[in-house]
């Protein structure tokens, strides 16, 4: 049962920074031997808007679908996008003080790193 190593972080849409409420809102998974960086985001705006009225809902959908263009990299991603892939994973999982951010890092065995992120995401996010 070798599998694959894997690390993930789960995405976290934080509107009042001094509070530390969140809400998942994705998941970001690399898996460097398969060289695997992907991520699955879900903006639940009725429950964002239901726990923190008034906040910036297109700001931060906006940001969201970044993270996954930035794993796919390219010049669609901007600068980010250039780096190679694992300079694009630490970037994505640097801890930050905004409305975006990432929780620790995990790390777990898979056979196959995109049936995980979906598993990871159903289990974590949805």
């Amino acid at each position: 049962m070798p599998g694959t190593s894997y690390d993930y972080v789960v995405i976290r849409i934080v509107p009042r920074v001094e509070r530390s409420e969140f809400i998942n809102a994705g998941v970001i998974l690399f898996a460097r031997t398969e060289r695997f960086l992907d991520a699955r985001v879900r903006l639940d705006r009725d429950r964002l808007r239901t726990l923190f009225p008034g906040v910036a809902m297109e700001e931060i959908e906006e940001h969201l679908l970044q993270i996954p263009k930035i794993c796919a990299g390219g010049t669609a991603a901007g600068p980010i996008g250039e780096l190679p892939q694992p300079d694009r994973w630490h970037w994505l999982v640097s801890p930050r003080s905004t409305m975006l951010q990432t929780s620790e890092v995990h790390s777990g065995l898979c056979e196959n790193p995109e049936k995980e992120l979906e598993h990871l995401m159903k289990t974590l996010v949805d």
